[in-house]
């Protein structure tokens, strides 16, 4: 059986990090960031944009759970409406995967610290703070489960998700 892992949760909380290291601790794993199929210049949010995001993000998901070759598949993306989540799942060949929906939360003040370090290393702009902490409250309507990793190590997250998706 498969394993589609969704890690969801605000810009600098860690997803791409986790993800990165989910990818080396699973077996036969193959890891997509849904920024990815947000890299474009000049970047531009339309209904279109978002479409074509979503056609993308669809279409590479579903190569890889219908590709024999893996076992686990972990998307990371921002994912903070429910509606996200569920415009994904809708388009995807599910039967027989296991589906492990996980949002990744901190502190606001560990996402302020987080945030500032990317700034400061200029992989995120002045305005991501801001945009982070206006997006936390809206992941308690998101049906998931949430992991506080506010002082987590990367590894130790990465284990407790992959705890979270254990068969029962």
């Amino acid at each position: 059986m498969k394993t589609l892992y969704f890690i969801g949760g605000p810009m600098g909380v860690g997803k791409t990090t986790v993800g990165r290291e989910l990818l080396h601790r699973l077996p036969r794993c193959a890891f997509l960031d849904g920024d990815w199929c947000w890299t474009m210049q000049p970047f531009i949010v339309t209904d279109e944009t978002k479409a074509m995001v979503i056609d993308n993000i669809a279409h590479t998901l579903g190569n890889f759970l219908r590709c024999s070759e893996y076992e686990h598949i972990v998307f990371c993306w921002v994912m903070h409406q429910q509606e996200i989540i569920d415009r994904l799942l809708t388009r995807l060949p599910m039967e027989g995967v296991r589906f492990v929906n996980i949002t990744l939360l901190c502190s606001p003040e560990e996402l302020s610290h987080r945030i500032g370090r990317d700034v400061s290393a200029r992989l995120r702009d002045e305005g991501a703070l801001t945009r982070a902490l206006s997006y936390l409250p809206l992941y308690e309507a998101v049906q998931s489960v949430k992991l506080d990793t506010t002082g987590l190590t990367p590894a130790s997250a990465a284990g407790q998700i992959i705890h979270t998706g254990d068969p029962l």
